[in-house]
């Protein structure tokens, strides 16, 4: 509806500064105008495709060949292009190309008769499948994504698809100079990457990219140098963070774990933190401690290690576990709130009879006394139990000293503070990494933070307030310290929603082989995440109704050996945890989920193991994976339908307005610069 003049005047005028600072960008009328069409044609493209990965636990090859693949969206192009033109190993070889050009070219050329030939035939290949990954975006994005020394040939070859008579000579040779300057593996390298770029338009990482493998460190650098994206906290990432913030018991815990599944490469060779301290500490203390309940978890990769050495991690992991019970003692001492007194178990302990007492212990109350597998702690003071005693202190202050020097890790950390948050609410998607508390009855539970109390969204948006101030906040503030405090209890904490159960039983697993006495009961979020009603109330709380909105997670994983689904309340969450930890495949019997969510809508594939990128290259050993569920949205989503399309949209009205200023003479053109 067209505005009288007056109230055109009225509403400009209101908005004269902006509009003036506007038109700095566009100063005539003819600039405005040319932008308002640039941004309506956006808005009518096809939205980019979104790729989802969690819980990918340190593993990096595994994680950096689905980031090439895009879980499959590449194979997928490229059989959709030469399916009635190539036999299917051809496609797994150009696929394989794509993702390792490098690696691929020296080991093909080695094998190729006519190399010129594959060079002129491969090249065109891949020129279509870039084209096809470009179709979604304007000519402007495609270009930003070029390799800057190849960009204007490339952009040739994507808009000239050598049918004209009159350009298919200059397309050859463009072919044929490449080849015959030698420069036909570098450009093969550039437009694979190129392509793997428009792939996947936006990357989020729903939470827990570290521990268990041995690769964290190499996945941080991958996402700080990646085009575009997010990542959600997740409780093993919110145990770095807290580390790196000066958490000691985060600290032991981190170093605990990572002698747990001897992988120490993270620690040592990846952020340079010194165990020497700690092994010399355990070497002396443990000496005649055969340290059986903590020998570590050992993989088929580990294979490296010999006798010694693993007896040594052994006595390091009882070493720092021992030191970890004990400065988390500290945390519950200093504050009841967290209500976490029932785990606090040396002083449980009736060393006389060798027996642990369960009686008062949620949530493993009414066990009784057991047996302890180990009663050796040399260290272990019976009349104040949780004292450090003067050399474990020592180890504890060089420790923290190795993690607040590290250069390395702290560059990932800050990363993680730009580039993450507690929860993100994204093209009418909800994600989180593992719960929203509720209560009994699925309604959004109040949980104790600080001196207030929060629910749903506001909860969310409070820890990850806390979780900032204990990195940023001025040294020696009160307010420093507790959010310090806190992020212990964001990884272990009852109504932590990077947590969301009744205890972490880490004491009872060491030393109580009763298994029922390990048990983590869940919250009840996880009674009611196959509700639909409970999930849309959450959903609400976020602002999102309608029947293309959900809730994205990860944390546990999806045991698909029994049965368990991906997809619950009705299609309305999804549970991604990527599976890719080799220390949970044997129980989930897959390599877990990825999700994709294109303008068609969301894809879930499910993942078989991944064997190694020497197999990927020389075998053809794609991750073997399957689409388990497709669920097409309500109708085909265009970028105006997106986060994206609502700022564009505001863009235009924007410039709309600066146009009518012009044409009222409220804000004079100006010469372009």
């Amino acid at each position: 509806m067209t505005r009288e003049p007056n109230e055109q005047v009225e509403a400009i005028r209101k908005d004269l500064r902006y509009l003036q600072l506007l038109s700095n960008s566009f100063p005539t009328s003819a600039e405005a105008s040319t932008e308002i069409i640039n941004l309506e044609a956006i808005l009518n493209l096809p939205k980019g495709t979104e790729h989802f990965l969690a819980d990918v636990h340190g593993e990096y090859e595994a994680f950096n060949h689905v980031l090439k693949n895009a879980s499959g969206s590449i194979l997928r192009k490229v059989r959709e292009l030469f399916g009635h033109q190539l036999q299917e190993r051809e496609m797994a070889e150009l696929a394989t190309l794509i993702y390792y050009p490098a690696e691929k070219l020296e080991l093909s050329k080695k094998e190729l008769p006519n190399l010129d030939e594959w060079y002129r035939l491969t090249l065109i290949r891949l020129v279509k499948v870039c084209r096809k990954m470009g179709e979604k975006y304007t000519r402007s994005k495609v270009r930003k994504s070029l390799p800057q020394k190849y960009s204007y040939i490339i952009q040739e070859l994507l808009h000239e698809d050598g049918i004209n008579p009159n350009k298919s000579a200059y397309i050859a040779s463009i072919f044929d100079t490449i080849i015959a300057t030698n420069c036909a593996d570098d450009f093969i390298i550039a437009i694979s990457t190129t392509i793997k770029r428009l792939a996947i338009d936006r990357l989020h990482l729903v939470g827990d990219i570290f521990d268990r493998g041995p690769g964290a460190q190499h996945i941080m650098d991958t996402v700080m140098h990646y085009h575009n994206v997010d990542v959600q906290w997740g409780n093993h990432d919110m145990l770095w963070m807290g580390a790196a913030a000066g958490n000691l018991a985060c600290m032991a815990n981190v170093i605990r774990i990572a002698l747990r599944y001897a992988n120490l490469d993270t620690i040592e060779d990846g952020y340079n933190i010194n165990l020497l301290p700690l092994a010399r500490f355990a070497m002396d203390t443990y000496a005649d401690d055969p340290c059986d309940c903590f020998k570590p978890k050992m993989g088929d990769s580990d294979a490296s290690y010999d006798e010694k050495s693993v007896y040594l991690i052994s006595q390091m992991h009882k070493a720092i576990a021992v030191i970890q019970f004990k400065l988390e003692h500290a945390l519950i001492a200093a504050h009841p709130e967290y209500k976490m007194a029932d785990r606090d178990l040396f002083d449980k302990i009736n060393w006389e009879e060798g027996t642990l007492d369960l009686t008062h212990t949620a949530p493993n109350g009414g066990y009784g006394h057991h047996p302890m597998l180990d009663m050796n702690f040399p260290t272990v003071n019976h009349d104040n139990p949780f004292e450090l005693t003067p050399e474990e202190a020592s180890v504890v202050e060089q420790l923290r000293l190795s993690f607040a020097h590290s250069i390395k890790l702290h560059e990932h950390i800050r990363t993680l503070y730009k580039i993450g948050s507690m929860y993100l609410v994204c093209n009418g998607n909800l994600l989180y990494h593992a719960s929203m508390p509720l209560d009994k009855e699925g309604i959004l539970k109040e949980v104790h933070v600080g001196s207030g109390t929060y629910k749903g969204k506001a909860l969310l948006e409070k820890i990850d307030t806390v979780v900032r101030d204990a990195y940023q906040a001025p040294e020696g503030s009160d307010r420093k310290q507790k959010s310090v405090d806190y992020m212990w209890y964001l990884w272990c904490g009852p109504d932590s929603p990077l947590f969301d159960k009744s205890a972490m039983t880490t004491f009872e697993r060491y030393f109580i082989k009763d298994k029922d006495t390990h048990k983590e009961h869940k919250g009840y979020y996880y009674k009611y995440r196959d509700d639909a009603q409970a999930i849309t109330r959450i959903l609400a709380d976020f602002g999102l109704e309608g029947p293309d909105c959900h809730v994205i997670n990860g944390h546990v994983p999806v045991k698909a050996v029994k049965g368990e689904k991906p997809l619950m309340a009705g299609g309305k969450l999804l549970v991604i945890d990527g599976g890719f930890s080799r220390a949970y495949q044997s129980s989930t019997g897959i390599a877990g989920y990825t999700l994709t969510f294109n303008s068609r809508g969301l894809q879930l594939v499910q993942h078989e193991p991944f064997s190694s990128k020497r197999e990927a290259i020389e075998n053809l050993d794609d991750i073997r994976s399957v689409t388990v569920v497709t669920e097409p949205t309500s109708h085909r989503i265009l970028v105006a339908d997106t986060d994206m399309g609502k700022v564009l949209r505001e863009q235009v009205n924007n410039l709309k307005q600066l146009l009518e200023a012009y044409q009222l003479g409220i804000i004079k053109e100006r010469e372009s610069k």
